[in-house]
């Protein structure tokens, strides 16, 4: 069951569960995750999981083996059950119970300089070829790629500003000679086609009026005035350090 998703009423227990996740600042996905594992147990054991034994755990386990779930799966549960009785029913004793089960780890398939080469003359596109480059020569994961925002490109360091990323902590990523004229590139095309459109709002969306045209939300391209003005020092460029404006706060890839 899920906190937001299902209208049958919520268990005090499950009550207390989301909330013991909530404070742990723990994620939507990973609520949902937690609570799936925990109501597959009760399930299982076809009664309260309060009134779980050890030899539950164990039979539980067993039985998630024979049907044939994958390890990650299997301590994927483990690391919600582990939750479950640790803090939410403050029994540390039946956590121990619980068995991570090991699986070889394999190194992943890294790309040549060619592969990347053509992967790169695959995309067509200004945007999908920025969004590749960045993800494979700055290191983001796909989350981090588009949520990057104007403001996030610091030319004069040739440093990118990662926000939030994983467990929601910020750091800055190298920028390439190479990525920063491609990025530069899908920001004059994306302000030309009008799709540098706020974060949450997808190219797709424009074809109606559920948002706004980037023109609400990015300056228009004003003649050059005096060094030193107030209106020269809010204009933004892509990849310069100016100060954040409405549009260094558009997510580049949205």
């Amino acid at each position: 069951m899920s906190s937001d998703t299902s209208l049958r009423p919520v268990s005090p227990l499950r009550a207390r569960m989301i909330e013991d996740m909530t404070v742990r600042g723990f994620k939507e996905d990973t609520r949902r995750d937690y609570v799936r594992h925990v109501r597959s147990f009760a399930a299982f054991i076809s009664r309260s999981p309060d009134t779980a034994t050890a030899e539950d755990l164990r039979l539980f386990q067993l039985h998630q083996t024979r049907i044939g779930m994958q390890p990650p799966s299997i301590n994927n549960a483990v690391s919600a059950l582990r939750f479950f009785f640790t803090v939410t029913l403050d029994r540390p004793d039946l956590a121990r119970r619980l068995t991570v089960v090991p699986y070889p780890r394999r190194i992943p398939a890294v790309l040549s300089v060619e592969e990347v080469t053509l992967l790169l003359r695959a995309a067509t596109a200004p945007k999908y070829k920025a969004a590749f480059a960045t993800a494979y020569g700055a290191g983001l994961r796909v989350s981090e790629v588009v949520a990057l925002k104007v403001g996030d490109i610091d030319s004069k360091r040739m440093l990118l500003r990662v926000e939030r990323g994983k467990g929601g902590k910020d750091r800055h990523a190298m920028l390439s000679p190479q990525l920063l004229e491609l990025l530069r590139v899908w920001w004059r095309d994306g302000r030309r086609r009008s799709l540098l459109l706020p974060a949450g709002c997808f190219p797709a969306a424009t074809r109606s009026n559920r948002c706004r045209p980037a023109s609400s939300v990015v300056p228009s391209t004003l003649p050059p005035k005096p060094r030193g003005s107030r209106s020269a020092c809010r204009r933004t460029r892509c990849g310069t350090a100016s100060p954040p404006t409405s549009s260094s706060k558009t997510s580049i890839f949205a």
